[in-house]
């Protein structure tokens, strides 16, 4: 399969497939420790290593020749570092898809300069100061109503992500954008079946295409509905902003708004929803790091957020596309080679983090790659994430310390670190 503008991939010069094949869906859905047994041994023997094509693809393509997958901290921000040579334009994930699709669900975060820069820049300006402490004291107020909910529940039992982890940044996103009311439900559905189109649960037989395309369309569709109301009536919200930000006398047109629109709607809810439902898993199993954090709380929540952060790794993977010769760890890399970051291992890579596979909220430094590697692609939202999961910390463990889970059910995908389940039972208020 040749898609028009792509740089073809080759099997020339390659070396065997490694031996550790980390490309099988099965491999994805094993626990990230497990995981990790496997990217311990990759980071020692084999630091990037060229793989089969990944299996379960949204658009499986017959010609794809396979891919470099890159385990180690240094080599991570390496490429996410050096954009002249590693490019997003391609596609950031395991699967090349059309550059339009590309587009309307990953906005600039799939594209290179000079086009990345105008639209980050022209996004950015909507992220004043003003909007910031806006955000800063709705995530007070909807974080207290959400456990509020939550403790004095007379059961002490609830499906912890339905009931809390997904709460807060889907309320928070849906404010920020201006989504309405008759609209919350679509937008919650599609930005599910965005993250989740390799999950066969929810795929349900059908295609990992059409959950994609239904789910990106559905998204535009809202976000178009969204703009055409704040240019009738101006409200104070992202929506209003991104509408009239101009740089240089040009402004976003309704594609780019919508598609800033879709790349926020995961980015800003599964980032945080994911790292929640792993953070509470840890403490459950770590009781002596929960007594750590409860006893000073107000000074260790920032600490332990980052780590929060680091064990959870609620990005996986992303991937790059060289565009020149180059080598990466001793391999030579060539034009049109897919290469893969996996930060899950580069948050485990034993020569960065002091034992690494140690659940330690008091660590520090904590030079973690979970927002990315760096460079012009580091995540825009990174800071809103850590404001609502300090925020829920303060709050959800100090009003419920005592509490249990048991075994998380894993959203099966290669990209995202996603939970479906994870049952949760407390001491009620």
């Amino acid at each position: 399969m040749e898609i028009e503008g792509f740089l073809p991939a080759t099997t020339e010069n390659k070396p065997d497939y490694c031996d550790v094949d980390i490309s099988r869906k099965s491999f994805w859905a094993q626990p990230a420790l497990q995981m990790d047994d496997v990217f311990a041994h990759l980071r020692a023997e084999h630091p990037v290593s060229w793989q089969r094509p990944i299996e379960g693809a949204v658009v499986p393509d017959p010609d794809d020749p396979g891919f470099w997958a890159v385990v180690r901290h240094a080599d991570i921000k390496r490429v996410s570092h050096d954009n002249d040579t590693f490019v997003s334009g391609q596609g950031v994930m395991f699967d090349r898809l059309p550059p339009l699709f590309l587009e309307m669900a990953l906005s600039f975060l799939a594209m290179d300069p000079p086009r990345h820069d105008k639209l980050r820049r022209l996004v950015s300006k909507v992220f004043t100061p003003r909007q910031i402490k806006r955000i800063d004291d709705k995530i007070e107020h909807a974080t207290k109503e959400i456990i509020d909910g939550i403790a004095t529940d007379p059961s002490g039992e609830i499906e912890f992500m339905g009931r809390c982890a997904s709460l807060l940044p889907l309320r928070m996103f849906c404010d920020l954008f201006g989504v309405p009311d008759h609209l919350v439900e679509a937008t919650v559905t599609h930005i599910t079946g965005a993250v989740s189109w390799a999950d066969e649960e929810f795929l349900a037989g059908r295609t990992a295409a059409e959950v994609q395309l239904e789910a990106i369309a559905g998204l535009h569709q809202v976000a178009q509905e969204i703009i055409e109301m704040r240019r009738a009536h101006r409200g104070d919200d992202i929506m209003s902003s991104l509408v009239e930000a101009e740089i240089d006398g040009q402004k976003l047109t309704d594609f780019e708004i919508s598609s800033f629109f879709c790349l926020l709607s995961g980015a800003a809810t599964d980032t945080t929803k994911t790292t929640l439902g792993h953070a509470t898993r840890a403490l459950s199993l770590h009781p002596d790091q929960r007594d750590w954090l409860l006893a000073d709380l107000d000074a260790r929540v920032g600490t332990a957020v980052e780590e929060f952060i680091r064990w959870a790794t609620p990005l996986l993977t992303f991937s790059r596309t060289a565009v020149r010769e180059t080598e990466l760890s001793g391999q030579k890399i060539m034009p049109g080679d897919k290469v893969v970051m996996i930060y899950l291992s580069g948050n485990f890579d034993e020569t960065v983090f002091d034992q690494p596979r140690k659940f330690d909220l008091s660590r520090s430094p904590n030079p973690h790659v979970s927002f990315g590697g760096g460079g012009i692609h580091f995540c825009l939202g990174a800071n809103l994430a850590r404001t609502m999961l300090r925020a829920e910390t303060r709050e959800l463990f100090s009003r419920i310390p005592e509490f249990q889970t048991e075994e998380p059910d894993l959203l099966g995908t290669n990209f995202i670190h996603g939970i479906k389940r994870l049952p949760f039972r407390f001491s009620p208020q």
